[in-house]
C-alpha cells in the first residue's frame, strides 16, 4: 500500500522537474519514489503533455497520475524575467534539476549552467535529449521513437519476413529514465567528495544500446549483423511462445543447459538430449524447427493450467503470456505488492505501478498520485520566501 513506514532513504534532496513527457519525468519519479521532494515545474499555458496522452477519465489523464507521482507542481514562465528570476531562486537550494529542452533553449533564456552553477555550486542538472548535447543531430527534435529506430532495437524486432517492430510504449524513453535516475545518484556522489556539482549529459540513443547487448562487439569482431528472428533466439532453442489447447498462450526459456534437458524430458523427447547438437544453446538454436515441433506439440495437447503446473512440478522455466488484466490479478505480483493502491483526491483509490525495487530499512512509497497543473504554487513560492505581492506581481507578468 501507499502508506511509508518512514522517511524515504532520500528524503532532504531536493530536485526540480522541468522536463516534459517520459524520459527526464520518469527520473525526478524514481527519485521521489524514495523520498526525494520533487517540485514540478510546468509552464502556465503548457502543462506537461503527459496530462493528455493515453486514456483519461472524468477528464483527468491517467498516465499522468503515474509519471507525476509523488511530486508538487507549480506553473513557472522560464522565457519571462520574473519566472528567470524566480527558477534561479529555486535553484540556488535544490540539489538536482532535470530538463529536456532542445540543446541551447536554457542558454536563450540566460539560466544556462553557466548561470545555474553561479546561483549553486552544489548544483546537479542533468540535460535529457534524443541526440545529446552536441554531435550533428544535436539540435534536432526527437523521441523515445526515433532511438528505438536508431540503435538497432526495431531491426532485430519482428519475425524476419515482416517490417521491423516498433514498441508500442515509451521503452527507450523508460530506459533513458532509470538511467538518468542512477546517473544523478553517480553525480550526487561524486558532489560528497569534490562539493561541486556537474552536468549530466544523457542522448536517450545511447542507453537502449546498451541494453541490447554486444550487438557492437559482434560486428566490430566478425562482421555479424542479429537478424529479426522473432520470437526465437540465435543463443538457445527451444524458446518461443506456444498456445495451448484452450487458445491461450505460453513462453518457454531454456537459456540454461540444464533446463533445456528438463524441457525435452517433460515433453517426451529424452532422446534429442543425446544428439550431439543438443550439448550448446547456439547448436540448439540451429536446429529450432525440430525443438519447437516437439514442444509446441506437447503443449497444444494441454490446457495453460496443465501446461503451468507441469513445467513447475519439472523445475522447468515458463511463464503465461499475460495481458494487463491477468497482471492485475497475478499471484506472484500480488505477493510482492507490485500494483499497489493510491489514495487520490480526484479519481479516488488507483492502482498503480509501486516503487521499482524494495529496501529493507528504508523503503520508497507512492505518497500520493500526479497533481493538478499548478497546484502547489503558491505554497512552493510561499516557501521560498517570495511574498503575496510578489506572486501576485509575477501572476501579472504572466510568469505564473
Amino acid at each position: 500500500m501507499s502508506a511509508r513506514p518512514g522517511p524515504g532513504p532520500l528524503t532532504g534532496l531536493r530536485v526540480l522537474d522541468l522536463a516534459t513527457l517520459f524520459a527526464g519525468p520518469l527520473a525526478a519519479t524514481l527519485l521521489g519514489d524514495f523520498g526525494a521532494e520533487v517540485v514540478k515545474v510546468e509552464h502556465p499555458a503548457k502543462p506537461d503533455p503527459s496530462r493528455g496522452h493515453g486514456p483519461s477519465k472524468d477528464g483527468i489523464g491517467l498516465w499522468w497520475k503515474l509519471l507525476g507521482r509523488n511530486k508538487r507542481t507549480i506553473t513557472l514562465d522560464l522565457s519571462k524575467p520574473g519566472g528567470r528570476a524566480t527558477l534561479l531562486r529555486l535553484a540556488a537550494r535544490a540539489d538536482v534539476i532535470i530538463e529536456n529542452f532542445r540543446p541551447g533553449t536554457l542558454e536563450k533564456w540566460d539560466l544556462g549552467w553557466e548561470e545555474l552553477s553561479a546561483a549553486n555550486p552544489r548544483l546537479v542538472l542533468a540535460r535529457v535529449t534524443a541526440f545529446g548535447q552536441f554531435g550533428p543531430y544535436a539540435h534536432r527534435p526527437g523521441f523515445g521513437t526515433l532511438a528505438e529506430a536508431m540503435s538497432g532495437f526495431a531491426a532485430i524486432t519482428g519475425e524476419p519476413d515482416t517490417p521491423p517492430v516498433l514498441p508500442p510504449f515509451g521503452l527507450a524513453d523508460s530506459i533513458a529514465g532509470l538511467t538518468t535516475a542512477y546517473a544523478v545518484m553517480t553525480a550526487l556522489r561524486a558532489r560528497e567528495t569534490s562539493g561541486l556539482g556537474q552536468v549530466v549529459d544523457m542522448a536517450i540513443i545511447e542507453p537502449i544500446l546498451t541494453v541490447l547487448g554486444p550487438q557492437p562487439l559482434w560486428y566490430d569482431q566478425l562482421g555479424h549483423v542479429q537478424p529479426r528472428t522473432g520470437n526465437r533466439s540465435a543463443n538457445n532453442a527451444p524458446r518461443n511462445t506456444y498456445r495451448t489447447a484452450d487458445g491461450s498462450w505460453v513462453a518457454v526459456s531454456t537459456s540454461a543447459q540444464s533446463i533445456a534437458e528438463r524441457v525435452m524430458r517433460l515433453v517426451g523427447r529424452p532422446d534429442l538430449i543425446d544428439e550431439p547438437w543438443f550439448a550448446t544453446g547456439a547448436d540448439r538454436a540451429l536446429h529450432t524447427d525440430v525443438l519447437d515441433e516437439a514442444v509446441g506439440a506437447w503443449i497444444a495437447r494441454r490446457d495453460r493450467a496443465e501446461v503451468l503446473e507441469a513445467f513447475e512440478k519439472a523445475e522447468a522455466a515458463v511463464a503465461p503470456i499475460q495481458d494487463v488484466a491477468d497482471v492485475m490479478e497475478d499471484a506472484q505480483y500480488e505477493a510482492l505488492d507490485t500494483i499497489t493502491t493510491v489514495a487520490d483526491p480526484e479519481l479516488g483509490p488507483l492502482r498503480m505501478q509501486n516503487v521499482l525495487f524494495r529496501l529493507s530499512s528504508t523503503p520508497g512509497a507512492v505518497r500520493w498520485a500526479g497533481r493538478p497543473h499548478g497546484a502547489d504554487t503558491d505554497t512552493v513560492l510561499t516557501e521560498l520566501g517570495l511574498s503575496g505581492d510578489e506572486i501576485t506581481a509575477l501572476r501579472s507578468e504572466g510568469a505564473l
